[in-house]
């Protein structure tokens, strides 16, 4: 079995991070979103890697080589963004009669891995929504079947959405509903999607199984993305690096703080993540996430995503920033 993750996304949301840093890249519990990811796959057995890049696709793969040597790594460049549907047809020339699991670049989640991917049938995952208009919806019978999936409805017949977990047994039926909607143009959105796909799929007889997960960590927007630091954070536990310098620091559990981090005179967290090679002083930080190479003197931040690369002075603020910046808010 081959995992395809697509990451070629521009993350408009999380402008101005995205600008610089692709979405999957973004710092979360002192991992990144597609560190999480490829750590869940590997761990249930899963060697072989087909990133799907584009936007920023160069630092995506030094990530990969750098972080993970250990997986059988492909790259397929998205050129010209047409869609989920379009970049999943680009790899088929590397999907030979394998099964595959899809996982998009952005989704988090807590379920059964294992268990998924030694299931006899084709599987979606699906998690109860509010609104489900923003979403691929599934239609399913008392036993989980799926009976149809619709891309983004406008008056939806289930709440009940797709999280962006796919595994697929009949690849060929997959690339041949991909291709056909590509050649006749069939779009959702001005954009191919692979919801219609799977769709087409179902018409031409294929079984799709629902599958639940226990937790979905959205990691669209900076309050989600927050969010989702925290709980994670609750999950994993806290973790300082051993090469840290602290001097008079209150740390309040749970919090990440990455390698050769200065921190003087604060207080750290709850729910702080923490880069690599920051400095802190004289600062309360807390429900933050804070990028690497970043440097804080005298201020109060909260529910706030700091860039890398970047400094901040002053006072009391709730910041989204970019990576790159100084700001005096003196």
């Amino acid at each position: 079995m081959k995992a395809i993750i697509p990451v070629a996304g521009a993350g408009t949301k999380l402008r101005p991070h995205t600008y610089t840093q692709p979405k999957a890249l973004i710092p979360i519990a002192g991992k990144t979103v597609l560190s999480i990811i490829i750590e869940q796959l590997h761990e249930a057995g899963i060697q072989e890697f087909i990133f799907i890049t584009g936007y920023l696709g160069d630092k995506i793969q030094d990530y990969i080589k750098e972080t993970f040597p250990h997986i059988q790594s492909i790259f397929v460049h998205q050129g010209e963004r047409q869609g989920l549907g379009h970049a999943i047809l680009l790899t088929q020339p590397h999907v030979t009669g394998d099964e595959v699991v899809i996982v998009l670049g952005d989704t988090v989640c807590e379920y059964d891995i294992k268990e998924v991917l030694s299931s006899s049938n084709s599987m979606l995952a699906v998690k109860k929504v509010d609104d489900p208009r923003s979403f691929g919806v599934a239609e399913m019978d008392e036993e989980g079947a799926i009976l149809k999936v619709v891309e983004k409805p406008q008056i939806p017949k289930s709440n009940m959405a797709l999280v962006g977990i796919y595994k697929i047994k009949e690849t060929a039926m997959m690339y041949d509903c991909l291709a056909i909607n590509y050649r006749d143009g069939v779009k959702n959105r001005d954009e191919f999607s692979l919801t219609d796909a799977l769709q087409c799929m179902i018409e031409k007889g294929v079984s799709f199984q629902s599958f639940k997960v226990l937790n979905w960590f959205d990691c669209g927007n900076k309050d989600s993305l927050l969010e989702s630091n925290a709980t994670l954070l609750k999950k994993f536990g806290t973790s300082v690096s051993a090469d840290h310098r602290f001097e008079n620091v209150i740390v309040v559990e749970p919090v990440s703080i990455g390698k050769n981090c200065e921190i003087k005179n604060s207080i750290i967290g709850p729910n702080v993540s923490v880069g690599d090679n920051t400095t802190i002083n004289s600062s309360i930080i807390k429900e933050s996430i804070i990028g690497s190479y970043a440097d804080l003197y005298d201020i109060v931040l909260e529910d706030s995503l700091i860039g890398s690369d970047t400094e901040v002075k002053g006072e009391t603020r709730s910041l989204n920033i970019g990576d790159n910046t100084e700001i005096d808010l003196g």
